[in-house]
């Protein structure tokens, strides 16, 4: 199968509540994600299989050379095809062409591996605080 990926593809707002359910495990809500991606984010990049949408990572950013990556989510059949990655490679493009100089990421532990390995993020000392 053919994978298609858009940098600020357009998508339905469904469509991307649905896969972020099933993604994600939770029950699908009514999230404006056009409204949201255009307000705060410098771009997003859509996965598709002809017209059904596979694939979406957000990518927000402080409006200079930061930028951040969010919402990386994949169908779950079809996990551990590159996807993820291919994803992650269109989105360091978009923010490269944007003039950022960092793309920035935090994940749970059991991504470590897709993000270090498959993506080709460094570590690097963070901090967070949780509110």
């Amino acid at each position: 199968m053919t994978t298609r990926y858009e940098w600020r593809g357009d998508f339905d707002n469904a469509a991307l509540n649905s896969l972020h359910a099933e993604g994600f495990g939770h029950s699908p809500d009514t999230t404006d994600w056009r409204t949201r991606l255009r307000r705060h984010s410098l771009g997003w990049v859509c996965a598709w299989e002809n017209s059904a949408l596979i694939g979406f990572v957000n990518v927000a950013w402080d409006g200079g050379a930061h930028a951040f990556i969010l919402d990386t989510v994949v169908a779950p059949h079809r996990r551990s095809e590159g996807i993820g990655a291919a994803m992650i490679e269109t989105a360091a493009q978009g923010a490269h062409a944007a003039k950022c100089h960092w793309l920035h990421v935090d994940f749970e532990e059991h991504l470590r591996s897709f993000y270090f390995d498959a993506c080709g993020f460094k570590a690097t000392a963070a901090g967070l605080i949780a509110l």
